[in-house]
């Protein structure tokens, strides 16, 4: 059976070898890059701008940052049908092909990351490997959380106040350079459709920078919703052990903290989101003013085959509801999760729009075909292919999250 059989429906006139061949898994692809891309620079706009009211998310959207970069490859490594080849990318990287610059620019942003988190947590490490050096009888897990930050200090147990001055240094100068690189890191997605002459739907310069401005949304969006989550589940243990413990925090007074978080946070998502949606609709009017070879397909695609995906979903749901929500005053977190999570759908239904709807249309000009997403897996192939895998892939980076907040406390290192 040829790849995408399955999943493909056609319509009218479509020549016998034309299938809907990039399915769920490459929508997820610039959707996970474009999530590190804005966590990262969401964690940069305390470390270099020097913005104090977000201290305490810059370092949670850092690690965050580095748990999702773990899984921003793997939807492409899944989706192609020979993933061994992946590996390609990685160890022979050059400048010739997009795809391949990935390579140098993955490894590169990772480096960056790993550096800032280093120099960010190295004061914990130390003083967590220290007390562990000196006691004598060790159970097997503290031998263990041993050997784990011993190994992460390096070697390096200067904590003096002149040897952290030089390490906030460091960390202000590597979220600097680490901005245009993660930039560069889902701008480079959008480059490759771009640059795809033989789709007039995907062909525009302004298709990396509206990938970039897209994924600051995101990035920002699913940051500040899993800090609103992570924050009211230590309400609840902050509430249960103060029955227990009256001297512990206040219910209010973490409230108080999550708010002023939460409001000048999402003023920063209004003014990436008014760039994301100022660039489409420019591509968009423009595209129709100028009426460009295949503008007719384009028309009937754009405004009748995904009218519903394009205008409902992603603008109006995804981007004029959610815009309105944080442009109210008086902000509340029930209505901040409300318009989050319509941003974060906004987002992907712009990569949604942009694979899917990019390959409606067939060459014929003359005929359509539509992606069915397997929702009810039968084999491995309609698994990685459909819900199934898309799902697994978006929750893998909170399972990451998880684990590395128990190296990396993204609240401070106060016990």
């Amino acid at each position: 059976m040829v790849h995408g059989e399955i999943w493909t429906l056609k319509e009218l006139f479509v020549y016998p070898n034309e299938y809907i061949y990039w399915s769920i898994q490459i929508v997820m692809y610039p959707f996970m890059t474009g999530l590190v891309a804005g966590a990262f620079v969401l964690s940069s706009l305390y470390h270099v701008f020097g913005i104090k009211e977000l201290k305490d998310i810059a370092r949670f959207a850092l690690v965050f940052s580095f748990a999702l970069l773990f899984a921003a490859p793997i939807p492409i490594v899944l989706h192609i049908q020979y993933p061994f080849r992946s590996m390609n990318v990685f160890l022979t990287p050059h400048f010739t092909s997009a795809i391949a610059t990935f390579g140098i620019v993955f490894f590169s942003y990772g480096a960056i990351v790993a550096s800032e988190l280093w120099f960010l947590y190295r004061k914990h490490f130390v003083e967590v490997s220290l007390p562990l050096k000196e006691k004598k009888d060790k159970t097997l897990l503290e031998w263990i959380k041993f050997v784990i930050f011993r190994t992460l200090t390096l070697g390096v147990y200067d904590i003096s106040e002149e040897s952290l001055k030089r390490d906030e240094k460091a960390i202000k100068i590597l979220a600097g350079v680490g901005i245009p690189v993660a930039c560069f890191l889902h701008g480079y997605a959008g480059f490759i459709f771009g640059s795809v002459k033989a789709n007039a739907l995907w062909m525009t310069p302004l298709m990396p920078v509206i990938f970039i401005m897209s994924a600051i949304v995101s990035g920002i969006a699913l940051c500040l919703l899993t800090y609103i989550i992570v924050m009211e589940i230590r309400k609840i243990k902050v509430k249960v052990k103060s029955l227990r413990k009256p001297w512990m925090p206040k219910l209010e007074d973490v409230k108080g903290i999550e708010m002023s978080v939460i409001r000048i946070t999402a003023k920063y998502l209004l003014l990436f989101m008014m760039f994301a949606i100022t660039l489409e609709l420019l591509d968009l009017v423009f595209r129709g003013y100028t009426a460009v070879k295949h503008w007719d397909i384009l028309r009937t695609v754009i405004y009748d085959k995904e009218f519903t995906n394009i205008f409902i979903l992603q603008y109006g749901m995804g981007t004029l509801i959610p815009f309105i929500i944080f442009l109210v005053p008086g902000l509340t977190i029930k209505r901040a999760v409300v318009g989050l999570v319509l941003a974060l759908m906004g987002v992907f239904m712009m990569r949604w729009n942009v694979v899917i709807g990019g390959q409606a249309f067939s060459l014929t000009l003359s005929g359509y075909m539509e992606y069915v997403m397997p929702i009810i897996p039968h084999d491995w192939e309609t698994f990685k292919e459909g819900l199934g895998g898309a799902v697994s892939i978006f929750i893998l980076p909170f399972a990451l999250f998880w684990v590395f907040a128990k190296i990396f406390p993204v609240f401070g290192t106060d016990k």
